[in-house]
């Protein structure tokens, strides 16, 4: 049978849950939702690709596979995940693994925005048949996932999603093998991404966990000043100043982490600013440039239109989802 082809239909004995189907979830959003490998149930792992709007606030947590866990690298749009004991939030150009256990994650995507990621999901039995015994340094929501049958859920902090990933993510999306090769090729994919990102580093880290670290805090620390100063963001001088380092090696180091350059992170955060001013009412066009920083409002208008594809004075009553008939 191929990879991806037609699944048999189960029949449900009475009495019983249905089986779960991923596909259910996805309906609302069409052909946004694009399996790229992988058969979880077969195989262990699977691949997905994710591009879409959705006028409503979309309820992600469906997609969770039962007792699985979950690698997002997320490219575009906000996400909130949320466990028993935490809740994180999941920023354009990040990272973050989650656990379904008991009692089931909550996670939503956010309405209006242009979403695209890349989602990886691993059964209990594929982990544990890399990571038994568990080695050392193994990030414990994966413990805890893999030494009880109906764990806690979970999910971890978020991290930036790196430029060294972001090759990786092109190639998972056009893989440069031919179709037998592929099942190995993903597998390999899949555990070289468990290898990277599932691990945490020791008591003591290295000297270059040490910076990797600081790298990211830097990094975090201008996305932070830049969200707070949007009408008048501080010049790079400036930013190397608050964040300690020197303006030339700020702008290479936050364009390796962040896969994208301050300004270009500037503007994205402008326009996702604006298009919420401008769904909510609080602000018209003119008022919704003034306040993220355009002064001119022609300037705004070409840059709100090639984020979400219309002008904003028509924003969000002819956005690409409701014209094409999308999620109302």
């Amino acid at each position: 049978m191929p990879i991806n082809g037609p699944r048999s239909k189960n029949k449900t004995a009475p009495g019983t849950l249905p089986p779960f189907a991923e596909s259910l979830a996805w309906q609302a959003i069409g052909e946004g939702w694009r399996p790229l490998f992988g058969r979880f149930q077969e195989l262990g792992f699977s691949f997905e690709w994710h591009d879409f709007r959705s006028a409503t606030e979309f309820d992600w947590s469906r997609s969770f596979h039962p007792g699985s866990v979950e690698l997002c690298l997320n490219l575009a749009g906000s996400a909130t995940v949320e466990g028993p004991n935490s809740s994180v939030t999941l920023a354009p150009r990040s990272l973050a693994f989650y656990h379904q256990g008991t009692p089931s994650l909550k996670a939503r995507r956010g309405a209006e925005e242009h979403h695209q990621f890349i989602t990886v999901e691993f059964s209990k039995s594929f982990l544990s048949q890399h990571f038994n015994p568990a080695p050392t340094g193994l990030h414990p929501l994966i413990l805890g996932a893999l030494r009880e049958s109906d764990g806690p859920s979970g999910v971890s902090k978020p991290t930036a999603l790196g430029s060294s990933l972001l090759p990786l993510i092109e190639s998972l999306r056009h893989p440069p093998v031919f179709a037998p090769a592929q099942e190995l090729w993903f597998r390999c994919k899949a555990l070289e991404l468990a290898a990277q990102i599932f691990f945490q580093p020791a008591e003591g880290e290295l000297f270059c966990t040490r910076q990797q670290r600081a790298a990211r805090e830097r990094v975090e620390r201008v996305r932070s000043i830049l969200s707070e100063k949007l009408s008048e963001p501080p010049p790079l001088e400036e930013l190397g100043r608050l964040v300690g380092c020197s303006p030339f090696y700020l702008s290479r180091l936050f364009s390796q982490e962040a896969g994208m350059t301050i300004q270009q992170y500037l503007r994205q955060i402008r326009m996702e600013r604006a298009a919420e001013l401008l769904r909510t009412g609080k602000c018209n066009v003119t008022e919704a440039a003034l306040e993220v920083g355009y002064n001119s409002l022609s300037h705004f208008s070409s840059a709100f239109h090639e984020t979400f594809g219309c002008c904003p004075g028509l924003y969000p009553l002819r956005t690409p989802t409701q014209k094409a008939g999308g999620t109302p």
